[in-house]
């Protein structure tokens, strides 16, 4: 046989006795500070919203990051891709124009994503654009681009690889 506590019914079905419940004349408000729970809820509410643009701006930087990260990736995508573009230049220059079409094709299409030619025939030569692989004696002025013996491109407005040209000056 089970032993059955004397106050199971109360137990049982949940009904709570008189003693239990406390009775709104026993709550008394005199001894809270207000002004501190109203301060605790500000710093809590601060908090909050520190913690909220922390996070708007994590989610920013991951989008950035990964947003830079596909950049790169196509990037070296079409830096692979720089040798068939030479190829074609190569063909199209020694009057080859069966490949024109593709080498348009393929140019346009890269262009529309990001890739740019440097033109810099009659520039001021820029290291950081070309690399001067041939000098010819000029006037003494600053040196500028004679020839370029290789194209160079920009993608999304970086270097990717710099032009091969023939200094004059």
């Amino acid at each position: 046989m089970v032993d059955v506590p004397e106050d199971a019914d109360a137990v049982s079905t949940g009904d709570a006795t008189e003693n239990d419940v406390a009775s709104s004349e026993d709550v008394s408000f005199d001894d809270v500070d207000v002004a501190a729970l109203l301060k605790e809820r500000d710093d809590f509410k601060d908090v909050a919203i520190r913690l909220q643009a922390d996070f708007e701006n994590y989610k920013k930087r991951v989008a950035s990051t990964q947003s830079d990260e596909i950049d790169r990736a196509t990037g070296r995508f079409v830096e692979a891709l720089l040798p068939v573009l030479d190829a074609c230049e190569a063909a199209v220059a020694h009057g080859s124009d069966d490949v024109l079409t593709i080498w348009s094709a393929l140019i346009g299409g890269l262009q529309k994503q990001g890739l740019e030619a440097l033109d810099l025939v009659g520039k001021p030569f820029d290291p950081s654009l070309a690399d001067a692989v041939m000098h010819e004696d000029g006037d003494g002025s600053d040196p500028v681009v004679s020839e370029v013996l290789r194209t160079g491109y920009l993608w999304k407005g970086k270097v990717l690889r710099p032009a091969m040209v023939k200094v004059k000056g």
